[in-house]
């Protein structure tokens, strides 16, 4: 059986809700937040289709990814900083039309975050955690637990594209994405399967 790549967006946050960027800080799931991830744990079974364990689980560390992949049923999942949400800088807590007062036209892909990080090293993460993942891949699946504008730099940097076109791919909270490859070829087999496409008790 082919083996392949999950993305799993962590479930809502107040933040994520009203559009504030959130990066480093570390805030809690919703309640509404609570339940996608548990529907987002059915709907990954779903698509993986078997009952044998990931060969590798990796979470970002902010409460809002590792508390998603506990709440979504995975196992032995190690976290780790590669996976954290783009360093807004001083825009963190910003939403986007906050950020335009001073900066007209902003998006974090086409402007620099101040004191935060560059699209390169977002990029850079990306890479190493790609690195890692193709090295377990040939033994089952990986499944990873971010964010939403670092996973969309990651199914970018699959394809062996540049970060800024990570603007071509949706994730919505504890949505899932699905890469694979197609007689080698890198290949988004799946995007932003939403969470609510089946019910849990």
């Amino acid at each position: 059986m082919t083996s392949h790549v999950y993305l799993l967006r962590h479930g809502q946050t107040e933040w994520s809700e009203t559009g504030r960027h959130t990066g480093r800080t570390d805030i809690p799931l919703t309640e509404v937040g609570v339940q996608q991830a548990r529907r987002a744990g059915a709907v990954l079974a779903r698509l993986r289709g078997t009952d044998r364990p990931p060969a590798l689980v990796l979470s970002s560390p902010r409460q809002r990814a590792w508390r998603t992949a506990e709440l979504a049923g995975l196992h032995e999942v190690e976290r780790t900083e590669d996976l954290g949400e783009w360093d807004y800088g001083d825009h963190e807590g910003l939403t986007t039309p906050q950020i335009r007062e001073t900066v007209p036209g902003w998006t974090v892909w086409t402007h620099p975050s101040p004191h935060g990080e560059t699209a390169e090293q977002v990029h850079a993460r990306a890479t190493a955690v790609l690195d890692r993942v193709r090295k377990v891949l040939p033994g089952g699946d990986v499944v990873l637990v971010g964010h939403g504008h670092f996973s969309r730099v990651l199914i970018a940097a699959w394809l062996n594209l540049p970060p800024d076109q990570g603007v071509h791919f949706g994730l919505d909270p504890a949505g899932t994405a699905v890469l694979g490859d197609e007689r080698g070829d890198p290949q988004v087999r799946r995007l932003n399967v939403p969470a609510w496409e089946v019910d849990v008790d």
